[in-house]
């Protein structure tokens, strides 16, 4: 490895407060597959099929014990909002992977560095290094540093805003932007229920009830979320 490499490699160290003994399975982890096109060597597509598995299951045992008394449903639904390419992303950006990652020169001119895909099998196939070279507790303990912060966020736990979520997802996936429209109101005054429906662009991607028309917009997208999340 050349000394530009190093350096960068004791920069993820550092931020993650841990040191490879297998510096290799470092370096494969930030290695993007155009890279190894042009210059050989091993990409992260195996340490990010493999980190996938072990940040559900870290997750998944964390939060087990930090909600005890919930469902099922409930703890797959916060699992969903931590994993998804959005929330790993910004951690991979607050880790600033993105400035170490090894690029081929197209995907690097095509910016590269700043895709949320990309990011976020950077940050799954550091954690399978981290868990290759280290073991479970090495990464367990950086999943809980990295995610513990988060369950204390109302708006993830209890449902965090469904409108933003949508619309990041609409303009990655659609390069849109979602539109509400009211599709019915009934009841009394004092007992109100809205109905709302979203679309992108003519299609309908979901519909919500509330005593609000901001409830309703929430419950229609997070239906709308959810059909997107299937979709990618």
């Amino acid at each position: 490895m050349n000394e530009k490499l190093d350096h960068t490699l004791a920069v993820i160290e550092t931020r993650i407060k841990y040191r490879f003994r297998n510096p290799e399975l470092l370096e494969e982890a930030l290695t993007h597959r155009t890279y190894v096109n042009e210059a050989g060597g091993k990409d992260n597509q195996r340490l990010e099929f493999f980190g996938d598995a072990v940040l559900d299951f870290l997750l998944s045992d964390l939060l087990l014990r930090r909600f005890p008394d919930s469902r099922e449903g409930e703890l797959t639904r916060i699992r969903a909002a931590l994993v998804d390419e959005v929330s790993l992303a910004r951690l991979a950006a607050e880790l600033d992977l993105g400035t170490s990652l090894r690029l081929g020169r197209g995907e690097e001119k095509g910016g590269g560095r700043h895709k949320r895909s990309l990011l976020a099998d950077a940050f799954e196939a550091l954690l399978a290094a981290l868990y290759l070279d280290g073991g479970i507790e090495s990464a367990r303990r950086v999943v809980h540093e990295l995610f513990e912060p988060l369950l204390d966020t109302p708006e993830l736990l209890f449902g965090r805003d469904a409108k933003t979520e949508l619309q990041e997802r609409a303009r990655l996936l659609h390069r849109e932007l979602p539109r509400y429209q009211l599709k019915d109101a009934t009841g009394p005054d004092h007992d109100r229920r809205f109905t709302v429906e979203v679309y992108l662009g003519a299609e309908l991607m979901g519909e919500g009830v509330g005593r609000t028309k901001k409830e309703a917009e929430q419950d229609a997208a997070r239906a709308a979320t959810l059909l997107l999340r299937g979709e990618h």
